[in-house]
């Protein structure tokens, strides 16, 4: 009797364990709105990798830029900036950490669609 109910409690902690909510399907979306940063995906990585004491610092020595081509068209994208419920189109799901959106950036060139990565808590999906 004492093994069955310490293999179900195990059985129950391993199911609600971080590792196991993270393979849980994926909120999937079209559009949605994101507060907090967006920003190269290797800024992201760095940026979610540091301690929150320097985040801060971080984002404010690494800001947005684009290229931005005759048709209007932001790539090539480099750096950090933030948003404050800015409405975005989900482009790519595939991440357990990021979601990759088009999101209006504003740039030294005025404000332009580019394709950023986000962290996934920060992206709400529209209802």
């Amino acid at each position: 009797m004492r093994y069955l109910l310490a293999s179900t409690i195990a059985a129950f902690v391993v199911t609600t364990s971080p590792a196991a909510m993270a393979q849980a399907p994926k909120q999937e979306c079209a559009i949605g709105y994101v507060t907090g940063v967006g920003g190269a995906a290797q800024n992201i990585r760095e940026y979610l990798a540091m301690p929150d004491r320097d985040r801060y610092r971080y984002l404010a020595d690494n800001p947005i830029n684009c290229r931005v081509s005759e048709e209007g068209r932001a790539s090539a994208c480099t750096g950090m900036t933030s948003f404050r419920n800015e409405k975005v189109s989900v482009y790519d799901d595939t991440d357990n950490a990021t979601i990759t959106v088009v999101a209006r950036v504003e740039l030294d060139q005025g404000t332009y669609p580019a394709i950023i990565v986000v962290p996934r808590p920060d992206v709400k999906c529209e209802e």
